[in-house]
């Protein structure tokens, strides 16, 4: 769990840091409010086509290879963004990024299947994806720091240093990883033969425990084909633009309202993101033990709408912007990590690891469609409305949610 967590803070970093690059970049005359939106969303568009067959072969040859060349291919390309001098070039690493991250993260969220039972996945994946509050929490200041400090560093502008500086760690993380991770229970040498008895027959219990529907699909058609797996893109879609919508303009509404330097903004950014990831951590372990999804999801998403609606009413009083940002971040975090003990009732074998990778890779189009329509609707309307669309798209997804638990109510959608 270590090493994930500490891979996942990297990769979330390397996706994100752009948001704070942004305020640097603004100063060349190639940027703009536009290209920072095409480009920040475009790194979806590679998600979208490579997750399914990233994480199909993850599945047929383990963890430790495939997650190695994803780490070390990301951060080179995440390291080549200092170089973009026009708007071509900045879309076309931000596509690239994209492409060498898929699979990442559904890789993760499959990889955990191997070794842990559904009544723990709660908690232990919001654990993990404490990794993007912590990205936060200590990436904030870090990039504020970059930016600030970095104006008498030779040979390159703060926002290339930024770069520069955030996607090397990814690389040597990467080149460690084949000696870091095991691809399965059976293979790890520092668990007893008793205890790879215990994991394993746990999970085979759980997997024998499926209903017989879910236990025939197991093949990638049988993803493509479930119906249910389509609704579950189209809720993870509307919590991506949460998601995306404050990870990427987080460091501008603070500018905005809070303080202009740079390093004030990174700290101010850190509090946001500390909320985040106590609540989360909360919120998996009390949805564990209850052994409640519907209530918990639906009402985390109707809280982070109404906090960001309130903070769409208050942007010009920074003291309620802040209270706001910490709220709405926290439930977004909440929804995200929640979100992913559904997924993996539904399906078996292959059909699991196209099916999350599916799910990641359309929901995450909320992530392209995110920045797009937020910088619309800021330059059209201001900050607030940014902020209200976030907020909307939370709330739809929480009646979404409520909807399908009803639905699906004696179905495989309900047996998490």
């Amino acid at each position: 769990m270590p090493v994930l967590f500490g891979g996942y803070i990297l990769a979330y970093l390397d996706r994100v840091n752009v948001g704070f690059a942004k305020l640097g970049m603004k100063e060349e005359p190639w940027f703009s409010d536009a290209v920072f939106a095409t480009g920040s969303g475009i790194f979806f568009i590679g998600y979208l086509f490579f997750e399914v067959p990233a994480n199909i072969i993850l599945h047929r040859i383990g963890a430790r290879i495939w997650m190695t060349r994803i780490m070390v291919s990301w951060g080179i390309v995440s390291s080549l963004l200092a170089f973009s001098d026009s708007p071509a070039s900045f879309y076309a690493l931000r596509l690239l990024l994209g492409v060498a991250e898929a699979g990442f993260f559904p890789g993760i969220i499959l990889y955990l299947t191997y070794w842990f039972p559904a009544e723990y996945r709660a908690r232990i994946v919001a654990m993990f994806m404490t990794a993007v509050a912590f990205a936060g929490v200590f990436g904030s200041p870090l990039s504020g720091w970059i930016l600030s400090r970095a104006q008498d560093w030779p040979w390159a502008k703060p926002w290339q240093w930024l770069f520069l500086v955030e996607g090397l760690p990814s690389i040597l993380m990467g080149l460690f990883l084949p000696w870091l991770l095991t691809d399965r229970p059976g293979m790890a040498r520092w668990l007893t033969e008793v205890e790879k008895d215990i994991i394993q027959q746990d999970l085979a219990k759980e997997e024998a425990g499926k209903p017989s529907a879910v236990q025939r699909k197991s093949g990638l058609a049988d993803a493509l084909r479930s119906p249910i797996l389509w609704l579950c893109c189209l809720l993870y879609f509307t919590f991506t633009i949460g998601l995306y919508g404050v990870s990427f303009w987080m460091p501008q509404i603070i500018e905005s309202t809070i303080t202009q330097d740079k390093w004030q903004v990174g700290l101010y950014a850190a509090i946001p993101w500390t909320c985040a990831a106590i609540g989360m951590v909360w919120f998996g372990m009390h949805s564990d033990r209850t052994g409640e999804r519907r209530w918990h999801l639906s009402l985390a998403a109707w809280a982070g709408m109404a906090s960001f609606w309130a903070g769409a009413a208050t942007l010009h009083l920074p003291i309620p912007v802040l209270v706001s940002l910490c709220l709405g971040t926290t439930a977004v975090l909440c929804v995200v990590s929640g979100f992913w003990t559904l997924p993996s009732a539904l399906l078996s074998g292959t059909a699991m690891a196209a099916g999350l990778a599916l799910v990641n890779a359309v929901g995450n189009l909320g992530g392209y469609l995110s920045p797009e329509l937020f910088a619309w609707l800021k330059s059209a309307y201001g900050l607030s409305a940014g902020l209200a669309f976030v907020g909307t798209s939370l709330g739809l997804g929480g009646l979404l949610n409520w909807l399908a638990w009803g639905w699906q109510s004696r179905s495989a959608f309900a047996s998490s």
